[in-house]
C-alpha cells in the first residue's frame, strides 16, 4: 500500500509557466507541501481546477479557475477526470490518500477511494496553518 498526498491548488500563483511545485505561491500551499514532504509519502499530487491531477514536476501555465465557484455538475465531471487519472497512477482500492484539500476538491472523490484521511477536516484557514506548523516534521 502506497501513501499518496493530494493538495488542492490555490489562487496565488506565479505569472509564468513553472513546475507545479513552484507555481503555487500562497503560504497555505507552501505549508501543505512542506507537511506532505515531511511525512515521506510515495507520491504527492496537486488537485488543479484546470489541469486535474498534476505531478509536482509537471510544467503548467498559470490560470484563474477554482472549484469553489463551479457548478456541481462541473465539479462532478472534474472529479471523474481526476479519478480516471488516479486509477492509472495508483491503486484506488488499496493505497492510502491523505487530503490537504477543501471540501469542493474532495467531495466527489471520497466515495471512489477505499482508504483516505482528511487530517485538517473542519479547520478554518488560520487553524490549518497552525495545525501544519505543529505537525510538520523538520527534515
Amino acid at each position: 500500500m502506497k501513501k499518496i498526498v493530494l493538495i488542492s491548488c490555490v489562487k496565488t500563483k506565479l505569472n509564468q509557466k513553472a513546475k507545479a511545485e513552484f507555481l503555487y505561491t500562497s503560504d497555505l500551499f507552501k505549508k501543505n507541501l512542506k507537511y506532505a514532504k515531511s511525512i515521506k509519502p510515495d507520491l504527492i499530487f496537486i488537485l488543479s481546477a484546470k489541469y486535474g491531477l498534476v505531478e509536482l514536476d509537471n510544467e503548467i501555465e498559470p490560470y484563474e479557475k477554482t472549484l469553489n465557484n463551479m457548478k456541481k455538475n462541473d465539479r462532478v465531471e472534474w472529479s471523474k477526470k481526476v479519478i480516471a487519472e488516479l486509477t492509472r497512477k495508483t491503486d484506488i482500492g488499496k493505497d492510502e490518500f491523505i487530503f490537504l484539500a477543501g471540501i469542493k476538491y474532495r467531495e466527489f472523490l471520497l466515495d471512489k477511494l477505499k482508504n483516505y484521511k482528511i487530517p485538517m477536516k473542519g479547520k478554518g484557514f488560520g487553524m490549518q496553518l497552525k495545525w501544519l506548523k505543529e505537525n510538520t516534521y523538520e527534515n
